[in-house]
């Protein structure tokens, strides 16, 4: 006869396979190797909250520069387009991202634009480098009204037939660089979670991921 205790842990064991609670950090596996090192990132919080690995000079003072080259915000490594994440919602959340950063980045910063042969040498200059390092779609945890054993039946069921709502990601890295010194100031990387997809088949789109980059720019609105 099968007694509550077994089943008990059977169930709870069961369950713990189904579950584990989505990352909120991109961990050592997730790095691209865009930045020169990782290994002065800690988890911390962005100004508005978010979730972040970042490192920052203890010498850094952002209102010590007035002017901020930078660059397009790249793919890196070179995107490869899935059946959930096609050429054209990179195209546009590529552009999308830069205008907005670019944007956000002007209000605080004068601009330089290297094609016009600036100087950028001088002591009051950044460089700003910055991907965008990562798309990606994962199962979405069990959530706590689903730990019971018919969903979990239900759920790992849908989970094969890939029908259960996936959470979508978006990885980015940059860093600040001081122009007269070459040296990074200021390193981040930032996974942040757009849209949920209702199954494996539903296309991720600018609209799935521009919540993210939004998050972006208020944080870069707040630098002080």
């Amino acid at each position: 006869m099968l007694t509550l205790r077994p089943l008990a842990t059977a169930l709870l064991l069961g369950s713990l396979t189904l579950t584990g609670c989505t990352a909120k950090y991109a961990d050592q596996q997730q790095f691209s190797g865009y930045l020169r090192d990782y290994s002065k990132l800690e988890k911390t919080e962005s100004a508005s909250g978010q979730p972040v690995l970042r490192w920052v000079d203890p010498d850094f003072k952002a209102q010590n520069y007035r002017n901020l080259v930078v660059q397009s915000v790249q793919f890196y490594p070179s995107p490869k387009p899935s059946e959930q994440v096609n050429t054209q919602a990179l195209e546009e959340l590529y552009r999308y991202t830069n205008t907005q950063v670019r944007g956000a980045l002007g209000k605080k910063f004068q601009l330089i634009d290297l094609k016009n042969g600036a100087n950028i040498s001088g002591n009051q200059t950044l460089i700003l480098r910055a991907a965008i390092t990562g798309v990606s779609t994962s199962t979405e945890s069990l959530k706590p009204y689903e730990i019971i054993p018919i969903a979990l039946v239900t759920a790992a069921a849908m989970t094969a037939a890939g029908e259960r709502d996936k959470n979508s990601e978006l990885y980015l890295e940059a860093e600040f660089i001081d122009a007269s010194t070459g040296k990074p100031v200021l390193q981040v990387v930032r996974k942040g979670f757009g849209k949920n997809l209702d199954n494996d088949k539903q296309q991720v789109t600018l609209d799935t991921l521009k919540g993210v980059i939004d998050g972006v720019v208020r944080d870069i609105e707040q630098i002080q």
